[in-house]
């Protein structure tokens, strides 16, 4: 693991520390060294030296990704690098396209990719079993301390950047390019920065809508984050997204696995982090591509930019 700043740093951590997919080697951090217990603390020239390393996850602040990313890609390993890589659409793009030039993963880490309740709504869109699509509405919101709000004020896109992006992640996953993004970046807080606190973005798709919005400042905002999909004949959702152990279908007639009217469907809860890696190890193991190609990486990061005023 390379960098420690990101938020789901520790997270990730865990995760490869107890996956039966690979062995965690152990952890450099170029400018800190935090008190993380049971790890190995490597040097850059030990991490990019050694050749037995596969795979680097990278989980430093926004700032250091993209140069970590690419020194990954570079040094001919595997990458996973978590969200939001950049606010940059050129040097992400080179990043990308170089990893695809040496047959090398490059997988980003946004949550919900391999979460049942998504893989479902996904299929149900698909398959035609909602009928005509028309909106998806999503809300992911935070509380975010004061002391947390500095670094995020240095983006544009604010709170869109820093957590809209799992939710354009999985628009982008169901209908692909937005034909227009229109964004809304407010200050509404009576605290005295600059942070976009108070985001909304509108994804148009020919006769659909997906509208979306994140908040620095909300009491219990986990189990308020929410996706809803609603379509002619049905609507599927997902309330709260996590532990995402259910999710609510109506249905005008029955389709697929679904019967008439309202109904709960249930799951194990959704663990972050582990399927990613599962994918991730399936991959370099046997050269198969990752669920999410190269291109979709390239799409999301276009559609963030879109969102948040990057592009």
């Amino acid at each position: 693991m390379l960098g420690t700043g990101h938020a789901h740093a520790s997270g990730k951590l865990k995760t490869l520390q107890e996956s039966p997919d690979f062995e965690l080697v152990g952890v450099c951090e170029p400018k800190t060294r935090p008190a993380y217990k049971n790890v190995r603390w490597l040097t850059e020239d030990e991490l990019f030296g050694d050749r037995s390393i596969q795979a680097v996850a990278v989980e430093g602040s926004v700032p250091e990704n993209l140069q970590y990313g690419s020194r990954v890609i570079a040094a001919g390993k595997h990458l996973h690098i978590d969200k939001p890589p950049t606010n940059k659409m050129a040097p992400f793009r080179e990043l990308i396209e170089e990893a695809r030039r040496k047959k090398l993963a490059a997988q980003c880490g946004y949550i919900w990719r391999f979460h049942a309740g998504f893989d479902h709504a996904i299929e149900a869109v698909k398959q035609g079993w909602l009928g005509d699509v028309f909106m998806i509405r999503g809300v992911m919101n935070t509380d975010t301390p004061d002391s947390g709000r500095l670094p995020l004020s240095e983006y544009k896109g604010g709170m869109m950047f820093e957590l809209g992006c799992h939710m354009i992640d999985r628009v982008c996953a169901l209908w692909g390019r937005p034909t227009e993004v229109r964004t809304w970046l407010k200050h509404h807080s009576v605290i005295r920065d600059t942070l976009a606190d108070n985001t909304l973005a509108v994804l148009e798709y020919g006769s659909a809508l997906a509208v979306l919005s994140s908040a620095a400042k909300m009491a219990g905002h986990s189990p308020h984050r929410s996706f809803e999909i609603t379509g002619s004949d049905g609507a599927i959702l997902l309330s709260p997204i996590e532990p995402g152990n259910k999710m609510r279908v109506s249905m005008r007639t029955a389709r697929g696995p679904y019967k008439a009217g309202w109904q709960e469907i249930e799951f194990p809860n959704q663990v972050r982090y582990v399927t990613d890696f599962k994918d991730l190890a399936n991959s370099i193991r046997t050269g198969q591509p990752l669920k999410y190609s190269y291109d979709h990486e390239l799409l999301v990061q276009e559609t963030l930019l879109r969102a948040t005023a990057e592009l």
